[in-house]
């Protein structure tokens, strides 16, 4: 059994997917943004845009009856690496105690060119799928 929720971003029903879905043990959160809503937000600030991401992930996975200190594994896509430290620290600053899995990885672009980070992000959560 699967459960799944949607954030109403504008490229779900265009690409066909699920913000977040919980399956057995966990629950999957699709690349989170910089969006507040249909609204991209913080231009030009990396450390903005990933605490705004982290709160689409905690915002997703709360929806399903988790939390952040959930979370078990985070991916970070950033299109320019130079700027990864901005990105790493506002991670740290919202998942210390937590410490998830976690990679940082250089990705040529993003759908939006505004956009500077997206993370994914796994929760572990036992029987949260069939709840």
């Amino acid at each position: 059994m699967t459960r799944k929720v949607s954030s109403g971003g504008p490229w779900e029903q265009v690409t066909g997917y699920s913000r977040a879905v919980a399956a057995g043990d966990f629950i999957f959160v699709s690349g989170c943004t910089s969006m507040d809503g249909a609204e991209f937000v913080h231009p030009g600030d990396a450390g903005a845009q990933t605490r705004q991401a982290i709160a689409n992930i905690a915002a997703a996975v709360e929806s399903l009856g988790a939390s952040l200190e959930d979370v078990v594994r985070t991916r970070m896509f950033v299109t320019d690496m130079s700027r990864w430290e901005e990105v790493g620290r506002a991670h740290g600053e919202l998942f210390a105690g937590i410490m998830p899995a976690c990679s940082l990885i250089g990705v040529a672009a993003l759908v939006d060119s505004r956009m500077l980070v997206e993370i994914e992000a796994v929760a572990y959560k036992p029987g949260i799928g069939g709840q």
